[in-house]
């Protein structure tokens, strides 16, 4: 429910603040006293478009603010537009909403205190309140939202349709998509194909692999100097061990001495051995060159095998990849793209036998689903019109029309739209087309009364509703209004003592000077004031006091 209203500095209202109550909610007041502008700082907290000229003279802006009290799915509604815009959660079910609008033009919006667009503003209108009269947001005559109430009223046979179509449907759009992706045009394919089948050759024929290069480069090094390395390695084993004058030959002397020394200086006791050991040491590295060598092969045909295998890895990196790694990929997505364009033609066949399949399926659901939907488009139109009858229509007809598309889509394949005839003789026509506000609240009053157990939004707010009725129907519009509250709160503006007797709750708008200047204010009258309102609407106060007294038995009567 809209718990409070609180508007400052909004064309004649200086600074007002409402609570409202559950259920029926009735504002009265006379004309021009301003019960309008609440219902355009409402249309302001819904996202209407702001007019600084509404500011009132002399402020620098106008502020809105409301706080509603939700539960149930409009609680778990509104929490999910909250969490999907990043925007604070709501403490206790209480959501906040304020709306700045600036003179000198521009403004804020905050939603529990946190900074928000107008457009947000229209989405959780959507979900909380639907204003009916001369305003822009009256969901009812949206096609769609026609559609959504139908299905709605119909319950469980629409909603397991529903189910099964939506499954097929989305089938078909996925395979739809599938089938687009191979159907669209490829700008040079032959020459993409030609391409492809030479990165794949180019790549595989190298038979790269990684580490490789790294082996080479040490190998072509060693091949590279390959004469050199073989001449000094002859020099180094004759010089150590083979030759005339080598070092092996020259140290047996200086062994023998070091063995004789040992034996006669202390300090020489170890010199003889470690002499043996350069003798060993030098024979082991004379071995280990020498093995070296013969490893060595200066072969001109190896080393240019090397050198090539080398270039063609440098040209493979410089052409897909800057490591071997990146070229072994660059081959792998080539051939798979390459097999997927060389079997383009194969699967888009078999995607063209799959939508049609999968069309298939969704018109069949849609067929299943606009059945159910036209069996309960009669019984709906029957209890719309005997609603709309009380509500002093006498000769008033409703219809549901429902229309096969060209196409199945997200709702199916119908569209609906309701029709309504206020009088004899004239045609049935769109809700949307019906020139007087009044004629559209009360249909879309018999329409909420028809569809109050499944409608979910929680708030309904009437302005005028009762405009160019009296009598009986006035009380008929009442107690309807009664009638929709059981299940949601109703704020309802009326110029009528029978329909303002029904309501729970009773508020009256009045007009004072205040300092020279004029000023709204609304406040909620009970007991003897509340019989003083009445009095006032049903033509005031009489010798004979029978306005008083009328308005005491309606009082009674609620």
């Amino acid at each position: 429910m809209l718990s409070r209203l609180s508007v400052r500095s909004l064309a004649l209202v200086s600074s007002v603040s409402v609570e409202f109550c559950p259920g029926f909610n009735a504002i009265t007041g006379e004309t021009g006293a301003g019960k309008s502008v609440l219902m355009g700082a409402l249309g302001l907290l819904l996202g209407a478009r702001a007019d600084a000229s509404a500011v009132r003279h002399g402020a620098d802006r106008a502020d809105i603010a409301a706080v509603f009290s939700l539960s149930g799915r409009a609680h778990d509604a509104v929490a999910a537009l909250l969490d999907e815009a990043g925007l604070p959660a709501m403490e206790d079910g209480e959501l906040f909403v304020r709306r700045s609008v600036k003179a000198a033009g521009g403004g804020s919006v905050s939603v529990n205190d946190a900074p928000a667009s107008a457009g947000f503003l229209r989405r959780l209108g959507a979900v909380l309140i639907d204003l009916h009269g001369p305003h822009d947001h009256q969901s009812l005559l949206s096609p769609a939202a026609q559609l959504a109430l139908l299905d709605a009223y119909a319950g469980e046979p629409v909603s397991r349709a529903r189910v099964a179509y939506d499954a097929a449907y989305a089938a078909w759009r996925e395979a739809a998509a599938r089938l687009a992706d191979l159907s669209g045009e490829i700008e040079d394919l032959p020459g993409q194909l030609d391409l492809l089948r030479y990165r794949v050759k180019e790549i595989e024929e190298a038979a790269l692999e990684e580490g490789e290069e790294e082996k080479l480069r040490a190998e072509q090094k060693i091949a590279g100097a390959a004469a050199r390395i073989l001449e000094l390695a002859q020099s180094a084993v004759w010089s150590l061990s083979e030759g005339e004058s080598n070092a092996l030959g020259f140290l047996q002397p200086a062994r023998k001495a070091c063995e004789e020394l040992s034996g006669l200086l202390p300090e020489a006791a170890d010199w003889g051995a470690r002499a043996a050991r350069l003798g060993e040491d030098i024979v082991s590295l004379s071995g280990d060159i020498a093995r070296a060598a013969d490893r060595i092969e200066a072969d001109p045909a190896r080393l240019a095998w090397l050198e090539e295998r080398l270039a063609l890895y440098a040209d493979l990196r410089r052409k897909y990849g800057g490591e071997t790694a990146d070229v072994i990929a660059a081959g792998e997505k080539a051939r798979a793209r390459l097999e997927a364009l060389e079997s383009r033609e194969e699967r888009r066949r078999a995607a063209e036998k799959d939508v049609r399949a999968a069309r298939a399926e969704a018109e069949k659901a849609a067929a299943a689903l606009g059945k159910a939907r036209r069996a309960a488009a009669a019984p709906l139109a029957e209890d719309v019109m005997r609603a709309t009858k009380e509500l002093g229509f006498a000769d008033g007809r409703f219809r549901v029309a429902l229309a096969e598309t060209a196409e199945p889509g997200p709702t199916g394949r119908d569209a609906a739209e309701f029709l309504f005839s206020a009088n004899v003789g004239e045609g049935e026509r769109p809700l949307k087309d019906i020139a007087s506000s009044g004629e559209i609240s009360r249909v879309a009053l018999g329409l909420k009364a028809v569809l109050a157990a499944v409608d979910e939004i929680p708030i309904l707010v009437f302005d005028e509703i009762d405009a160019n009725v009296g009598g009986e129907t006035a009380k008929a519009v009442g107690k309807k209004l009664a009638e929709v509250a059981k299940a949601r709160q109703v704020i309802a503006i009326t110029h009528l003592a029978p329909v303002a007797a029904r309501a729970g709750a009773h508020y009256a708008v009045s007009k004072h000077v205040e300092d020279g200047r004029t000023v709204t204010r609304i406040a909620r009258v009970e007991g003897e004031a509340r019989v003083e309102e009445m009095t006032r609407i049903l033509g005031g106060e009489t010798a004979d006091g029978e306005a008083r007294k009328l308005a005491e038995a309606l009082l009674r009567g609620n």
